[in-house]
C-alpha cells in the first residue's frame, strides 16, 4: 500500500493512499478513516509523505562503504538528527548554500515509524516500522570537517532542503529485496543493495528505542553506500528504489 502527502490547487493538504493514480484521503497515516472523495493525482501536488517529529539520519551502516573506508562495524547506529526545516519533496528545488561549500547526495532507505515505540527488541520492531520511503540526504563536507575539533554532523545535513524524502510511504515491500539508486541529470551514480546493511531497519529501530521514545512519523534514514558525489547547481538529482518510487528534486543557486 502507498500512503502520499499532498497539497490540493487551494493549498489544502491531505494524507491518503495512491490507488490506480487517485489519492484516497484518510483522517491520518495509517487511517482506515477515509474523509472525501478521491483526486486524481495529475491535480494533487505530492509533498514529502510524512511530516517527521524526529528526522534521524545514519552513519557508517553499509558493509562496502566501511570497507572502502577501513571502519569498524558499529554495534549501535551512528546516528545524527537532521532540523524540521531541512525536509522537502517530490520536485522541490533545494538551494545550495555558498556557506554550505561543497555538497555531495545520499541515496538512502528511510524507515517510518507506526507507533510509539521505546525499549523494544529487534524481533518486535517490524510491527513498529509502518512502511519505507526513499530519502536524500544532502551533506555539507565542508561545514561537516569545517572544525577539527567537532565534525558538525547537525549543521551540514541541516540546511533547508537538505532531507528529501518521497514519493510515497510503502507499506508492503521486503526491505531486503530493494535497490537503491541514484541518477544525476538521469545518468546511475550510485547503485546499492539494501541487504548489505550492517544493521538492519530492525536492529537501527530497536537500538534507537533504547535511547528514546520513537513516535508515528518518526524518519529514519538507514545511511548510504559507496558512490555519493558532489551536485551543483542545475543539476537534476534523484532517488529511485524500485517498489517504492522515485523522488527527484532540481539544485539551484542562491538567489543574487
Amino acid at each position: 500500500m502507498k500512503w502520499a502527502r499532498a497539497q490540493k490547487a487551494d493549498g489544502t493538504q491531505i494524507t491518503g493512499v495512491i490507488v490506480d493514480e487517485m489519492l484516497q484521503p484518510k483522517a491520518s497515516l495509517g487511517s482506515e478513516t477515509g474523509t472525501g472523495d478521491a483526486i486524481a493525482l495529475s491535480d494533487l501536488t505530492l509533498l514529502a509523505p510524512v511530516v517527521p517529529g524526529k528526522f534521524i539520519g545514519l552513519w557508517n551502516n553499509f558493509k562496502a562503504a566501511a570497507e572502502k573506508g577501513g571502519m569498524e562495524h558499529p554495534a549501535h547506529p551512528l546516528y545524527f538528527c537532521k532540523t524540521d526545516t531541512s525536509l522537502s519533496g517530490p520536485g522541490a528545488e533545494v538551494t545550495l548554500p555558498t556557506s554550505a561549500g561543497r555538497v555531495v547526495f545520499e541515496g538512502e532507505l528511510g524507515i517510518v515509524i507506526g507507533k510509539t515505540c521505546k525499549n523494544i527488541s529487534p524481533d518486535q520492531a517490524s510491527d513498529f516500522i509502518f512502511g519505507y520511503t526513499c530519502i536524500n540526504d544532502f551533506t555539507s563536507l565542508d561545514v561537516l570537517n569545517a572544525d577539527p575539533s567537532f565534525p558538525q554532523w547537525t549543521r551540514a545535513k541541516s540546511f533547508d532542503g537538505f532531507g528529501v524524502a518521497g514519493p510515497v510511504i510503502e507499506t508492503d515491500v521486503d526491505w531486503r529485496a530493494l535497490t537503491i539508486k541514484v541518477l544525476v541529470n538521469d545518468r546511475e551514480r550510485q547503485s546499492y543493495p539494501a541487504d548489505d546493511m550492517i544493521l538492519s531497519p530492525e536492529q537501527i529501530v530497536s537500538c534507537l528505542s533504547q535511547d528514546m521514545t520513537l513516535n508515528p512519523g518518526d524518519l529514519i534514514a538507514c545511511g548510504t553506500s559507496i558512490g555519493a558525489r558532489p551536485v551543483k547547481a542545475g543539476m537534476a538529482v534523484d532517488v529511485d528504489i524500485e517498489g517504492i518510487g522515485n523522488v527527484g528534486v532540481t539544485m539551484v543557486a542562491p538567489a543574487a
